[in-house]
């Protein structure tokens, strides 16, 4: 975590580390497994070729992070003339907690949502709607801008999106794997080279599938987590989590207005979000992206008895 005045969460770091060194594992079996098949099958070139593919995804994914992100949500960076009281919010609070200020952005959506991305805290990025900004007020704006804070000093944005290469490649060697579009399906002879009598694409597809799946849970159960911890961590610095707690209140209220086709435009960024861009669906499940809003509604409550309670 960086040295920030937000309050550190070893909890989190040890799942960081965790889910690191598992999906690390993941991704590395997989590219080893798919180059040892192309290895024997078409030669060491296209192995070596395949493995590169597979790490140089790995490097785009950190280093274009913050602008995959907002392309996903078209969003625009904005300057302080643009948007003067939100730079104006964003800095006092990042004076509080003592980190740098990171970009600004802003996406012209009805979604009433906010999510912070970057590879490291001197290149983060935050970015609100439009839609939240509309109906949140100023000290509901100042606790999600702080969670948002939180979770770039804590730099689990990065680890989540780092995290994603191993899931990302296993899907996309899922999907071509279906329609033998990368592994020769129609080549029976070189398909059934060292893989047991089964075509290349076969493995590849079941290999594919349990890494993708494993590395789905693993990212879902390090999102929810992060989530409460930025709630916390967010709420201990503001000293004001029932502001916060207002704020969850409202933005899921008004996600459930929001049209399903709309909502449907945004999931793909829902672990990013303070509320995923989900309608009328239990979010008490192994693959949702948050906690529940009970459960972040009642710690909220537990430091607003905290923060009240006298000092002994």
């Amino acid at each position: 975590m960086a040295r920030t005045r937000f309050v550190g969460d070893p909890g989190l770091t040890a799942r960081m580390t965790l889910v690191m060194f598992l999906l690390g594992g993941l991704f590395v079996a997989l590219i080893a497994v798919v180059m040892s098949l192309f290895w024997s099958s078409k030669g060491p070139g296209i192995g070596i070729l395949v493995g590169l593919i597979g790490l140089g995804i790995a490097w785009w994914q950190w280093h274009q992070s913050d602008t995959v992100a907002m392309k996903a949500m078209r969003a625009r960076e904005v300057t302080p003339e643009e948007a003067p009281e939100l730079h104006g919010m964003i800095e006092r609070l990042c004076a509080l907690a003592d980190m740098p200020k990171p970009r600004v952005g802003i996406a012209d959506t009805e979604l009433p949502n906010a999510f912070a991305t970057g590879r490291s805290p001197d290149r983060s990025v935050v970015v609100v709607t439009t839609g939240i900004l509309r109906r949140l007020d100023a000290e509901e704006l100042e606790g999600v801008i702080a969670h948002e804070l939180s979770h770039v000093a804590h730099r689990d944005v990065l680890v989540m999106t780092v995290a994603a290469s191993a899931g990302i490649v296993a899907s996309m060697l899922t999907r071509g794997a279906q329609y033998g579009a990368f592994f020769g399906g129609g080549n029976r002879r070189d398909n059934n080279n060292n893989s047991g009598g089964l075509p290349i694409w076969l493995v590849v597809l079941v290999v594919s599938m349990v890494v993708y799946a494993v590395s789905f849970l693993l990212l879902r159960l390090l999102s929810r987590y992060r989530e409460l911890s930025a709630d916390r961590a967010g709420a201990q610095l503001t000293m004001k989590p029932r502001a916060l707690a207002s704020a969850l209140q409202k933005i899921t209220g008004e996600i459930n207005q929001i049209p399903n086709a709309d909502l449907r435009k945004s999931q793909p960024m829902n672990a990013f979000f303070i509320a995923p861009a989900v309608s009328g669906v239990s979010l008490r499940t192994l693959t949702s992206t948050h906690p529940s809003l009970e459960q972040r509604l009642e710690q909220l409550a537990r430091i607003e008895a905290e923060l009240g309670r006298p000092a002994e």
